[in-house]
């Protein structure tokens, strides 16, 4: 069997996440994990084509060397903060009159749920579908050969800034994608970093990105809500070099070097000579004074978050906690902070692929897999693997969808269709 191949593109507003997935033999595999760094992008949105599109290609020229047909499909992420979530009903009658519900009657209904109208400038990228209802009983995964009058499902529709989707969508016709599918980001980070548990409990999972900060929230198992603030890491970079009167590039520096996010556990009498970093300014800076420029800009995402999460409810009261991934989650001290500003246990999450995919070459041996860096473009790919069917064999060469058949081949209809 020739092999397949999946992109997982993050696209963001600094640097690029590519993650790589390959079915051969009944396996999938993990063959490349790596970011670039990228340009033509603000806030999660194209804002320069031109500029864009050379930066993508020199990062997946890596990907064309393994295999020149492995960029064919690319599921990649739109994370501008102009997204709308709604929340959306579908109501159909059963069609035939023994009252049972086929297929038919579950795309009727989803259909009609996302039936709204929608501005010229805004497009549907996604539709998420939260529970079904058969006659009043709620809470039904899939209904599917049950019996009733009346089909509801609960629904949240994605839609975005048409011209945001339309120039992601052209990006990757240009570096050579021929099947592209734009996902939202909060939500494709989720299916790879929570756990079914996590989203049962009630959980909010919160990507600190360079340009923007997205949060996703879930309970009982369905999605509650989703936002993106055009607030991120580089706003904590901008805020060190207007307070100490330093380049961008050295803020960064002292960012990732002395960076904690809460002054008051750092010791007062700590400094560092700023020389080092900015030949051209002198003395030194007390790490404390660092501290409180980034837990003041730290604060202010958190308190974002914290005010949707109170819109939503869920403030204070999400027993999964809130789970943090993206480049600015690595900051020290954050999980901390957090737990004090949002009132809710804290910790860093990253992609959890361990289950689906086998590491090959030199991803066996990094520790990539499990930097939070890298939690959205590995989600990218793991969506990828579910909306493509793939599925990997045991040892003995069965799937698990092998099983069910064999099993329905002796139970006949007792086992019911997925």
């Amino acid at each position: 069997m020739a092999s397949r191949f999946i992109v997982g593109l993050d696209v963001g507003t600094s640097t690029i996440k590519v993650a790589l997935g390959e079915f051969r033999n009944g396996k999938i595999i993990l063959r490349a994990l790596y970011k670039e760094p990228n340009s033509g992008l603000r806030k999660g949105a194209v804002c320069d084509l031109a500029e864009a599109v050379p930066a993508l290609s020199r990062a997946v020229e890596p990907i064309r060397k393994i295999n020149k047909s492995a960029l064919r499909t690319i599921y990649s992420n739109i994370s501008s903060p102009q997204a709308r979530v709604q929340h959306q009903k579908g109501i159909i009658a059963v069609s035939r009159a023994d009252n049972e519900i086929y297929q038919d009657d579950i795309d009727r209904a989803i259909k009609a749920a996302q039936a709204v109208s929608l501005p010229p400038n805004r497009m549907l990228v996604d539709v998420v579908i939260k529970e079904y209802i058969v006659d009043g009983v709620s809470d039904i995964t899939n209904p599917r050969g049950l019996s009733g009058n009346r089909l509801e499902v609960g629904a949240v529709l994605i839609d975005v800034f048409s011209p945001h989707g339309t120039s992601a969508g052209r990006l990757l016709e240009l570096v050579g994608g021929e099947r592209n599918f734009l996902l939202f980001g909060p939500l494709s980070t989720a299916k790879g970093t929570l756990s079914k548990h996590q989203k049962e409990l009630g959980v909010v999972l919160v990507d600190i990105g360079f340009g923007t900060t997205s949060m996703a929230v879930y309970e009982e198992n369905k999605l509650v809500g989703a936002q993106i603030f055009p607030v991120g890491s580089s706003n904590i970079t901008n805020d060190l070099a207007v307070g100490l009167r330093i380049p961008v590039e050295a803020a960064e520096n002292i960012k990732l070097q002395f960076g904690y996010a809460m002054s008051s556990e750092v010791n007062s009498r700590e400094s560092f000579d700023i020389k080092k970093f900015a030949p051209e300014t002198r003395g030194n800076i007390s790490r404390r004074f660092v501290s409180e420029i980034i837990e003041s800009r730290l604060a202010e995402i958190l308190e974002f978050v914290n005010n949707e999460l109170k819109l939503m409810g869920r403030a204070g009261r999400l027993a999964g906690g809130a789970i943090f991934v993206g480049g600015g989650s690595k900051l020290p001290g954050l999980t901390e902070l957090a737990r004090q500003e949002l009132k809710l246990s804290c910790q860093i999450g990253f992609a959890s692929v361990a289950e689906k995919l086998e590491k090959e070459g030199d991803i066996a041996s990094t520790d990539l897999v499990e930097d939070p860096e890298f939690a959205s473009s590995l989600g990218l790919l793991m969506s990828g693997i579910d909306k493509e069917g793939w599925t990997a064999k045991d040892e003995k060469g069965f799937s698990p969808g092998d099983i069910i058949k064999k099993m329905k081949s002796w139970f006949g209809n007792f086992i019911p269709s997925n």
